[in-house]
């Protein structure tokens, strides 16, 4: 299934939770400080900006924001919040898509592990060059991954559940020789029946990822475990990494 396809409006309205999860003031107040710290009062771009969880909240820091999106159903759901005057969206693929003022942006940057929905290698990659099109000299590129939870499989196991709470499972399906992984979200209230949604994802480890920062000419700046800044380590479940474009000698 394509990324366009998986992300419908279904998916779409189901995307928000005003206040809760992803959208709660503890989760999202950090990223957005961050962000808004990195742009230093310049534009930002944002590769799969979505329903504009992250990008509104910086806009209404005083960020200027742009965004691509590849879904026109996320894209109306952004809408509902921001116009586009507030927030100009390129309609494609964050691979590949160009946006106006490519090449004078402080700050591109992509959250919550969204690399991950290009499947493959080469995608990846080009993803790293399309930010490297968008950004100044000096300018940041920004990414939000968690670290594939191998060790958490025992042997001949595929699957691993990451996540347990009244009325969710979620749990992830490995594919070791393609570096891919599923995420199945179930969802269910008192009676028999339960609501499936699945993604497709290619993991990319720490080290992998640096080296498609320096295939795309960046040196990396910084890499945390979390938004607030702290000790990436063996144990962090994700982190947020910062590369940068050289300044022009």
């Amino acid at each position: 299934m394509r990324q366009d396809e998986i992300w419908d409006a279904e998916a779409a309205q189901r995307y928000d939770t005003p206040g809760t999860g992803m959208f709660a003031p503890d989760v999202l107040d950090p990223v957005v400080d961050r962000l808004a710290e990195l742009a230093d009062g310049g534009r930002a771009l944002e590769f799969a900006v979505g329903t504009g969880r992250v990008a509104v909240p910086l806009a209404q820091r005083g960020v200027p924001v742009v965004g691509i999106e590849l879904s026109q159903p996320m894209i109306d759901q952004l809408r509902t919040k921001a116009d586009d005057a507030t927030i100009p969206v390129v309609v494609g693929d964050m691979a590949t898509a160009t946006a106006p003022g490519a090449g004078s942006f402080p700050l591109v940057y992509l959250v919550f592990n969204t690399i991950s929905n290009l499947l493959t290698q080469d995608e990846q990659v080009s993803c790293f060059r399309n930010a490297a099109r968008h950004l100044a000299p000096g300018g940041r590129f920004v990414i939000e991954l968690w670290v594939p939870e191998l060790r958490k499989l025992p042997a001949d196991q595929q699957a691993t559940v990451w996540h347990c709470e009244p009325g969710y499972i979620g749990l992830d399906t490995y594919d070791h020789l393609h570096q891919r992984v599923v995420s199945h979200h179930f969802r269910f209230g008192d009676g028999h029946a339960a609501e499936l949604f699945r993604s497709p994802h290619r993991y990319i480890w720490p080290a992998e990822l640096d080296l498609m920062a320096q295939l795309a000419g960046f040196e990396k700046e910084s890499r945390h475990a979390d938004w607030s800044g702290a000790e990436f380590t063996a144990d962090s479940r994700s982190h947020v990494s910062v590369y940068r474009m050289p300044q022009d000698t």
